[in-house]
């Protein structure tokens, strides 16, 4: 085959340290992931672009830095402009069919708008809108029917909602996890065409005490209620009983969703095998942003969680597969992003680099020394950025980072920090007093990188 096929798994919120290969914490179960790492990549130093969902999403789909098109946060997030091609397009481009199965957050998108998977390059979709839900999907309940018995507002806070294929409502009650595992892997086995199939996992975002009654009964777990008016609470402060450190088997329900959701990864890889095309398949495992430790996740020894630009907001696990051409069970140390996803996979099949942000990591991903780079992250009121060993960030006193703290019990930190990661990567000494110049320096880094931001064309800062 001239044109590898290309899987490319993302889940949602996954803790760093919640892989069992890592030794961490021995109730992990992820044998699709471990296996994913024995035979490839390993890249301990990824990172997303945003700390939460939706910006993010928009660098992966794109390979462009977000802020060009001015999303920095939810309500400034959006798909990129129509002269930013998907990675969808540009793999349409060279013949790929095209899939997406799972979770849709660029925004606020609405059936048929250009952030729609059918709308930017994919041919065969089951998808389901979380931007009309609060960022999330529900795990079991996808019917007008079960809309209709919530009722409003809880259909809405409990993301019950019929899916999407193409632009037509689907029905589905039952597992989503299961539903779009068996989905791609339908998708996948369909045709000898190369493929590039997109496989967006809701898991393991909340609500994750969302499971079919067999596995609650299976693992002994009680059955935590959704939100309802009928519980004579306010959805915000039902919500601060749902997440740490008030919810009763919290860390015991999110692995359940991370081990279904591993379960699924490893059924899309023996889908894989059976096709015959194991050396001729890129597998490509990404996070959308850092694990949620409101959620129970956990991103052991990373300080911080999804909202926050400390290191556990936006470095993630990133596994790549592709046998005969990435060595087996190698780490790669070196500084890389999702913005390289784009580059990266169109290079390998054959398209022109075109207008990215990101780098072709193929090299570095087999071996080749990497060069100097600098990654930067700005969400308005925090902005970060690191070069090499250096991490510079700031976070302004806002109502927005007061909130996250108290809701999402999220520490934002205060004002300038800086840290050298190679000496400490849980960011427990500020050495902003004692290295001055380095932080003048990369300050100076940022804000001329955000000046160009809107005049230069993607790769050129």
């Amino acid at each position: 085959m001239s044109k590898p096929n290309i899987l490319l798994i993302v889940s949602d919120d996954h803790g760093y340290a919640d892989r069992t290969a890592l030794g961490v914490h021995a109730d992990v179960r992820t044998p699709a992931l471990d296996r994913l790492a024995a035979e490839g990549v390993s890249c301990t130093d990824a990172y997303v672009t945003a700390p939460i969902c939706s910006p993010s999403r928009a660098a992966i789909i794109s390979g462009q830095y977000q802020q060009r098109w001015g999303a920095e946060w939810f309500e400034s997030s959006s798909f990129p402009p129509d002269d930013v091609p998907s990675l969808a397009e540009r793999l349409q481009d060279q013949g790929y069919r095209t899939g997406y199965f799972g979770k849709v957050h660029y925004g606020g998108e609405q059936v048929g708008d250009r952030a729609c998977p059918p709308h930017h390059g994919f041919e065969t979709t089951l998808y389901g809108l979380a931007g009309q839900s609060f960022g999330r999907l529900n795990y079991l309940h996808h019917s007008a029917e079960a809309q209709a018995e919530y009722g409003d507002p809880a259909a809405v806070h409990m993301a019950v909602q019929p899916l999407l294929s193409g632009d037509e409502p689907v029905e589905h009650e039952g597992f989503l996890t299961t539903e779009i595992g068996r989905r791609a892997a339908e998708f996948i086995a369909s045709d000898d065409q190369p493929y590039f199939c997109m496989v967006a996992f809701n898991a393991v975002h909340n609500f994750c005490w969302q499971l079919p009654d067999e596995e609650l009964e299976a693992r002994n777990l009680p059955k935590f209620s959704d939100w309802t008016p009928d519980t004579g609470l306010a959805f915000g402060d039902w919500y601060d009983d749902a997440i740490v450190p008030n919810l009763p088997h919290g860390r015991e329900y999110y692995l359940a969703q991370l081990e279904l959701m591993d379960a699924e990864i490893g059924k899309l890889l023996a889908t894989i095998d059976s096709t015959g095309a194991a050396e001729d398949t890129i597998v490509v495992y990404v996070t959308d942003n850092g694990g949620s430790t409101c959620n129970f996740g956990d991103n052991t020894p990373l300080r911080g969680t999804k909202y926050t630009l400390w290191e556990g907001g936006i470095r993630i696990p990133m596994l790549w597969r592709w046998p005969g051409v990435l060595p087996a069970a190698q780490q790669c140390d070196a500084l890389l992003s999702t913005l390289d996803l784009v580059p990266t996979l169109t290079a390998a099949a054959g398209a022109e680099r075109g207008t990215t942000d990101g780098i072709d990591a193929l090299p570095i991903l087999q071996g080749t020394k990497a060069d100097q780079r600098t990654l930067h992250w700005d969400c308005g009121f925090q902005w970060a950025v690191r070069d090499a060993e250096w991490k510079l960030s700031w976070v302004d006193d806002t109502e927005e980072s007061r909130h996250l703290q108290a809701y999402e019990h999220a520490p934002m930190g205060k004002g300038m920090f800086l840290a050298n990661l190679t000496e400490d990567v849980a960011e427990q000494h500020n050495l902003v007093d004692t290295e001055p110049e380095i932080a003048a320096r990369l300050s100076a880094l940022h804000q001329e990188w955000r000046a160009d931001l809107t005049s230069a064309t993607a790769g050129e800062v």
